[in-house]
């Protein structure tokens, strides 16, 4: 049975896509909760239409992104955090901190899941990848230094 779907079903496509799916699954789960309808002749507007909706609205996005790549780019953060003399940090800086640091050095909040690279041990200087969006990832430098 052919499928518009809604929203995004995850394992069977996004918004707007017909999809192909076995009848029970459209009649029992799909259909009452709300994620889909039967496809008919009339469908393939409405489809086309969602499709366009969400192709303008990635547009959109990935332009926001751009520009706050471009105010980011190039950006130093500073990250304290206790070390030995030898220079070996005594936890890890990782990406909740690289976001932490972020959201108070440049006003970026940004989820730490988007934020990345390994976890580092060592003072000095370090690079991190910022995925602002699917197509626009910024390179942040990182110094860490010993707190006093």
């Amino acid at each position: 049975m052919k499928v518009l779907l809604r929203s995004d079903v995850e394992g069977l496509g996004r918004t707007g896509d017909i999809v192909e799916v076995a009848r029970g699954f459209a009649r029992n789960y799909l259909v009452p909760q709300g994620l889909a309808v039967a496809a008919n002749a009339g469908i393939a507007a409405q489809a086309e239409t969602m499709q366009r909706k969400r192709e303008m609205k990635s547009v959109a996005e990935r332009a926001d992104a751009e520009v706050v790549a471009g105010r980011i780019a190039g950006l130093v953060l500073q990250i304290s955090a206790k070390a030995s003399d030898e220079g070996r940090l005594f936890g890890s800086v990782g990406a909740a901190e690289v976001a932490d640091a972020l959201a108070a050095q440049a006003g970026l909040e940004t989820d730490r899941s988007h934020v990345l690279g390994d976890t580092v041990k060592d003072v000095g200087l370090h690079e991190f990848t910022v995925q602002l969006h699917p197509e626009v990832a910024v390179p942040v430098a990182v110094e860490v230094a010993a707190a006093e």
